[in-house]
């Protein structure tokens, strides 16, 4: 079994992926985790919205190599009865779709927890996060980044193709 965890900035997705590991016996594996321990080191202390969009193809190479690694990780296991939660953040239907399709085109059900969090209020979150640097922190994120991947993030449908669970505050 495969539980995805989708949500905004500040949604609490590795929140939620820490309990559900509990819950479902299940292993998380969170992107921010994974950047964060084998990226990091290599980006500017404390990298800023430009940082991100003058290294978009560094980043973006990274991550990918992240998932391909967490995918591949989550059918194995998933192939031998052990449940995984991903958290890849999923902003975009087709990325959520790509992910779906590989896990059930393996016979392996997925279902997609979708946080539904007001803006007003992952803000709040990620303001908190940012200033006491501990739980779920993995670096900085000011407004600017914020209102970006609020800008692009595209809501998830209950169609696209997995069991699917709206969670609201």
């Amino acid at each position: 079994m495969i539980y995805m965890i989708t949500g905004g900035t500040g949604a609490g997705k590795t929140t939620f992926g820490r309990k559900l590991e509990k819950e479902k016996k299940a292993l998380l594996y969170s992107i921010d985790n994974w950047m964060q321990d084998l990226y990091w080191q290599d980006m500017p202390e404390a990298p800023d919205m430009k940082w991100f969009v003058d290294n978009q193809k560094w980043y973006t190479d990274r991550i990918q190599r992240c998932e391909k690694l967490i995918l591949k990780l989550a059918l194995q296991r998933a192939k031998i009865s052990q449940a995984s939660i991903i958290d890849l953040g999923f902003t975009f239907r087709e990325h959520r779709k790509k992910c779906i399709n590989y896990f059930v085109e393996n016979n392996i059900p997925v279902t997609n927890y979708f946080l539904d969090i007001a803006p007003e209020v992952r803000w709040s979150r990620v303001e908190k996060r940012n200033s006491e640097a501990s739980g779920t922190y993995v670096m900085q994120v000011d407004r600017s980044m914020f209102d970006y991947m609020e800008g692009i993030f595209e809501r998830p449908s209950d169609n696209e193709g997995a069991d699917f669970i709206l969670l609201e505050e």
